[in-house]
């Protein structure tokens, strides 16, 4: 079976009609999976609808995962339990997240950095910032990344990128492509995401909103195989019209951004919305956070919003990707951001020109509905019971762990845990 790097970028000649295992998506889970079942001997397709360049979905902006480890090591300092992990967890989903699979991810997260390090993904082990609580990848999510496809490609894995697939016939586990070809899998592990790229999807669901939410990861998180499943019977899990919102800079990509677009510093400035009402109370200083100024600006007028600092206090911004906009007066801070200038004048009672603008949008990291599985990741039927052979790993099951909640570095973990136990609880029923 040819590597994915000596096949053409055209199409996916070759590909088999069938396999023990089909791994959906490209990302952490997925590679995960594949990984985890070609390790129980099962023969393995992993499908991919990105390119090259775009491979790996979301993971490819990540850097860290959070870990239990109940002592000082080379990758994290002090001590985080299985208890602190699940209680983080209970606490960030607000009562929506699924008990038992806080207590998989907490349990099985300490295997995690041995049995990834066995697949080719380097840590950082210096020049570290404190935590107690998450690992870093040497070189970032791209890097771990590339890392397991080249570990997928010895290990004799089928990659097939540019393959996008339509859809999955749950009751016969036939995967159907976009092109029209079919392939028939022992068993199927779908990690292919959310929708957060499907623009369609998201106006159905937040309404004019949609017009200002960036998506921050890859544009190939379509919903196309979550759409089919649900729409075959699948248990959904979370929430229509909700999601991981964090505040990106107005003028980022619409799509794959990433970190280097949030927006930070909020304290050093006041935040003012489309209609001219400033998001921070007069006496408080809002939320820190550019994940609660996320659902913040998008709950202001107009799904946007402008943050205006003093030019004097210039040093208090971090860095960012997009240099603050220079306004000399009130007047030139309103005709930037569009909003009226006796509203600008009045938001900005007290402050002293010159200013510096940034204009905000809510950036959208993972949509929040998904499927049900159970602990062994079977996909759930709405009327009880799974299909056999049937899969989900990742972000398409994030909703039934997370609920409308995030801690650090919960992504990668629900990832990899997921998705590596997809893999082979896939190849045990596929033998």
């Amino acid at each position: 079976m040819p590597p994915a790097s000596d096949m053409p970028h055209s199409g996916t000649p070759a590909l088999p009609p069938r396999a023990d295992v089909v791994v959906i998506g490209g990302g952490l889970a997925a590679l995960c999976a594949a990984l985890a079942a070609r390790q129980a001997g099962a023969t393995v397709l992993l499908l991919e609808q990105a390119g090259p360049a775009l491979r790996g979905g979301n993971t490819r902006h990540s850097r860290n995962l959070r870990l239990t480890h109940d002592s000082p090591g080379p990758l994290m300092p002090d001590s985080y339990t299985a208890a602190e992990f699940t209680a983080d967890l209970r606490r960030a989903s607000r009562g929506d997240g699924d008990p038992a699979l806080h207590d998989l991810l907490a349990a099985a997260s300490v295997r995690l950095p041995d049995w990834l390090a066995r697949c080719g993904v380097r840590f950082q082990t210096d020049h570290l910032p404190y935590s107690r609580k998450t690992a870093f990848f040497l070189g970032g999510g791209k890097a771990a990344i590339n890392s397991l496809y080249a570990t997928a490609e010895r290990s004799g894995i089928g990659v097939y990128l540019q393959c996008g697939v339509a859809g999955v016939d749950p009751a016969t586990l036939s995967v159907s492509l976009e092109d029209g070809r079919t392939i028939q899998a022992g068993a199927v592990v779908v990690a292919c995401g959310g929708y957060q790229g499907n623009l369609n999807w998201l106006a159905q669901e937040w309404g004019p909103l949609a017009t200002t939410l960036h998506n921050r990861g890859t544009p190939h998180a379509d919903g196309q195989v979550l759409r089919a499943l649900l729409d075959a019977g699948a248990q959904p899990s979370g929430t229509p019209g909700r999601g991981h919102l964090v505040a990106v800079d107005a003028r980022s990509p619409r799509h794959d951004g990433g970190i280097v677009t949030r927006v930070d510093g909020f304290a050093a400035g006041r935040v003012i919305d489309a209609a001219g009402t400033v998001l921070t109370p007069p006496g408080e200083t809002g939320p820190p956070r550019y994940s609660a100024w996320g659902r913040r600006v998008a709950a202001g007028a107009g799904g946007r919003a402008v943050m205006v600092v003093e030019a004097r206090r210039a040093a208090d911004l971090p860095m960012r990707i997009y240099p603050p906009l220079p306004c000399a007066t009130v007047e030139d801070a309103a005709a930037l951001s569009g909003i009226a200038a006796q509203a600008m004048a009045t938001a900005l009672t007290g402050m002293e020109p010159p200013f510096l603008l940034v204009p905000v949008h809510p950036g959208l990291t993972f949509t929040g509905l998904g499927l049900t599985v159970d602990t062994a990741m079977r996909v759930q039927r709405a009327d009880g019971g799974h299909w056999p052979g049937l899969y989900a790993a990742g972000m398409i099951v994030a909703p039934q762990i997370l609920g409308s909640g995030y801690i650090a570095g919960a992504a990668l973990t629900v990832s990899a845990v997921t998705g590596r136990r997809a893999g082979e609880e896939a190849a045990r029923h596929a033998r």
